[in-house]
């Protein structure tokens, strides 16, 4: 399957992706960049995007990139450094860049952004296994 077909069908499976209203702005082997608005219904108790926020939208960007390639993978591991704080109505985007494949591991860097400004960065390693993506699986 292509890359477009791969994560088009995860995202369609993908409920908590789609509640975040993530819009999906392109995709190839090893990179994905995502897009979304924060909500109203994001925000913690100091009026700012909640910490899972960007957190959730660097988790399917690294899902997405990572599973571009035809082999099914999942994270293993991952971490995020939070720079800047978010309000309701900001449009923001991940941008998921692959920096090594090995056989059985990935390595990923996703940037979240607000326009030209860094507002989070989020590192992960996936586990690639052996099972390909197909029509049916």
């Amino acid at each position: 399957m292509a890359p477009n077909e791969i994560v088009h069908k995860m995202f369609d499976n993908d409920a908590f992706s789609q509640w975040l209203g993530i819009a999906v702005e392109h995709v190839a082997k090893g990179e994905c960049t995502l897009s979304m608005t924060i909500r109203k219904d994001m925000l913690n108790g100091f009026g700012i995007a909640h910490g899972a926020i960007t957190y959730a939208i660097a988790d399917s960007a690294l899902a997405f990139a990572s599973n571009s390639h035809g082999r099914q993978a999942l994270s293993i591991d991952t971490s995020i450094n939070h720079i800047e704080s978010l309000k309701e109505g900001d449009l923001i985007s991940a941008v998921a860049k692959e920096n090594a494949l090995k056989n059985k591991f990935g390595f990923y860097t996703v940037e979240i952004k607000k326009g030209n400004i860094t507002v989070a960065l989020f590192k992960g390693t996936v586990f690639r296994s052996d099972r390909q993506w197909t029509i049916n699986s």
